[in-house]
């Protein structure tokens, strides 16, 4: 049995992941190698599934008690920055992602490639700012925990 306490550092790690999938997924559909894209995208997508209900069962076992960042001056700043850019976009790409991957399942491929230009950046944005805040919070200003 994992701790729970042990979720922020897995769920980092499931984002980390999932950028290596994204990034590996546009580079395989640049050079046309479908099927590999296909598999990376299709990881990505499990592997942020996998992300958000590890998230989600840390902040309902933390019962509202939220871990504040204590540094003050510019590293706050940019700390709350990252963090306030990263929320709201991290609540659009569940339903980003799923508006991307139905034209792909009918063979939209037009509207799947207009809709991914939008999903596949803030995707992106949103693993990889994920990681920083963890980071930020965890690692680098232990003391903020």
């Amino acid at each position: 049995m994992i701790e729970i306490d042990a979720l922020p550092a897995l769920n980092a790690s499931l984002n980390a992941l999932a950028t290596c999938f994204l990034v590996a997924g546009f580079l395989f559909i640049r050079k046309g190698m479908k099927r590999q894209h296909i598999a990376c995208m299709a990881s990505a997508i499990l592997v942020s599934a996998a992300f958000l209900t590890s998230y989600l069962i840390y902040h309902y076992s933390k019962e509202g008690v939220v871990t504040r960042f204590a540094h003050d001056g510019p590293i706050k700043v940019l700390y709350l920055f990252i963090l306030f850019t990263h929320i709201p976009l991290a609540a659009l790409v569940p339903p980003l992602v799923i508006l991307t991957v139905v034209p792909a399942l009918r063979a939209r491929f037009d509207r799947h490639k207009r809709l991914a230009r939008w999903t596949f950046p803030i995707w992106l944005y949103v693993s990889v700012t994920g990681v920083l805040v963890y980071l930020m919070l965890y690692r680098w200003f232990p003391g903020a925990g």
